[in-house]
């Protein structure tokens, strides 16, 4: 059996479909689409038709689907304008979190629901949908107007072994519940990325300059912040900056989530074998 024959099958299967449907839908004969699956090759002009029924392209006929179709996506993306990046990507990201529903009889009605976003926003609640299963998990945000998305594939090696050890990490959670660090945080990331001096912080986060010294110590020791020494007509002067780099806004957004009170769970996909850590 040729690639193109497996492909036609494997489709077909996927779409629920009898090999009658198939024919009925394309326009030929049971005994054609019979002989497709068997080896023989259909006419080139009916393979887009045979594509548009299964609801796939033509390069996917011929089993290209996984390079061809990422790369393609890849090259739609970097040719888009700013402005519209993001939507799409979302979108896509949508798509993803949809695809991994486990009851796919209800894919159609999800898919309706959740892309065109109709009756799901409110002013009053925050949406979220889950996916935690042995291979990974995902968590995706659809509110009003505050939308993201999180992905992550299985470690190899389990989650646990994979992140820092839980004292570097409570480290880490102290800064952002210490109330000083967090103005400041609050006060760098609302500035363009631009040297702010000791000075200017301290003024804009109501803190003495011992305070705002220490504080900032804090922050660029753990990559939070960088500083940098400026000549002036005074002499040196340190100035700052936050690192670009930095995971703070996720680590932020899911610090929102987690606070949530008035939210409603789109879906929570529990599959899990092993222990989430």
């Amino acid at each position: 059996m040729c690639v193109l024959s497996r492909q036609i099958k494997k489709y077909r299967l996927e779409k629920n479909l009898t090999q009658d449907k198939l024919a009925k839908m394309v326009g030929v004969t049971t005994q054609a689409v019979s002989k497709w699956e068997c080896g023989s090759t259909p006419d080139v002009h009916i393979l887009p038709k045979i594509a548009d029924v299964l609801d796939v392209t033509t390069d996917m006929l011929f089993g290209r689907e996984e390079k061809d179709e990422i790369y393609s996506l890849a090259r739609k993306i970097s040719r888009m304008q700013n402005e519209e990046t993001y939507k799409f990507v979302l979108d896509i990201c949508y798509a993803i979190e949809v695809g991994l529903i486990p009851d796919k009889t209800g894919f159609d009605d999800f898919w309706g629901r959740f892309i065109n976003q109709t009756g799901l926003i409110t002013d009053k609640y925050d949406y979220f949908s889950k996916t935690m299963k042995d291979s990974g998990m995902s968590t995706l945000r659809l509110s009003p107007d505050f939308q993201y998305c999180f992905f992550m594939k299985e470690p190899e090696k389990g989650l646990r072994d994979s992140l820092a050890d839980p004292e570097t990490l409570r480290k880490i959670f102290m800064i952002f519940s210490d109330k000083k660090l967090l103005n400041i945080i609050f006060y760098m990331y609302s500035r363009l990325n631009t040297p702010v001096s000791l000075c200017l912080i301290a003024k804009e986060v109501c803190l003495d300059i011992e305070e705002t010294q220490h504080c900032m110590e804090i922050l660029c020791e753990n990559n939070l912040a960088s500083c940098t020494v400026a000549a002036t007509i005074d002499g040196d002067m340190n100035t700052y900056m936050y690192n670009q780099e930095s995971s703070v806004i996720p680590l932020l957004c899911f610090a929102d989530e987690i606070s949530k009170h008035k939210f409603k769970d789109l879906w929570v996909i529990f599959q899990r074998t092993k222990p989430l850590l």
